[in-house]
């Protein structure tokens, strides 16, 4: 059972690792001063990637086959996405240093509801977790019911894990940012959240 918590804690964290949408997220808002937030985002990208990872294992992906499914959840997830990236880019124009009002920096409670929203706007990656624990199934980490759960309560650990470390660094790297570095942050996020939203829409098209 260690086996299969150590391999779902590589798994969470390496998943949770690469640059996407969430993470242009959480180094804006940690950006923006505000860390709590950061982590409130983490912490729902873990519950979100646990959640999805168990609806790998428990069969779910063959349901996101069904063209109509598939077609509307896509298009639920971009339009959530380049609506954060819109907003974003606007703010990248009005905010400065030390100026935000209290509805622009997120509290934790809003951050982890956005953070909630915007990872589930892409249940897709549920069929990329099932094809995660299709392989670890082979490697046996998930043999047993034990295993499986170790391995599940892994990934949200380890996911959690990276998202802690990312919105630490940030934050270190946030003193020596300058005002337009961070209008400059903004941009780049903004940018990044609408091209990811655009792209998740434009395959959910061409696939149905």
């Amino acid at each position: 059972m260690s086996s299969a918590f150590v391999v779902g804690f590589g798994l969470g964290a390496l998943v949770a690792a690469q640059l996407g949408p969430i993470s242009l997220l959480l180094i804006r808002t940690v950006m923006r001063g505000a860390i709590l937030s950061g982590l409130a985002i983490g912490c729902a990208v873990a519950i979100v990637d646990t959640l999805y990872a168990a609806l790998g294992v428990a069969g779910a992906a063959p349901f996101l086959q069904i063209p109509a499914l598939r077609l509307g959840f896509g298009l639920v997830g971009a339009g959530v996405l380049i609506a954060l990236g819109a907003r974003t880019i606007w703010s990248a124009f009005r905010v400065r240093l030390g100026g935000e009002t209290p509805g622009e920096v997120a509290t934790p409670r809003r951050a982890f509801a956005t953070g909630l929203a915007a990872t589930a706007s892409n249940p897709l990656t549920i069929a990329s977790w099932a094809a995660v624990f299709a392989a670890a199934t082979t490697a046996g980490a998930t043999s047993t019911t034990g295993g499986t759960i170790a391995l599940l309560i892994g990934v949200g650990l380890g996911s959690l894990a990276w998202h802690v470390v990312l919105t630490g660094v940030v934050g270190v790297a946030r003193t020596r940012v300058t005002d337009r570095g961070l209008q400059l942050v903004d941009l780049v996020a903004g940018t990044g959240l609408v091209v990811f939203g655009g792209l998740l829409g434009l395959h959910a098209v061409r696939d149905d």
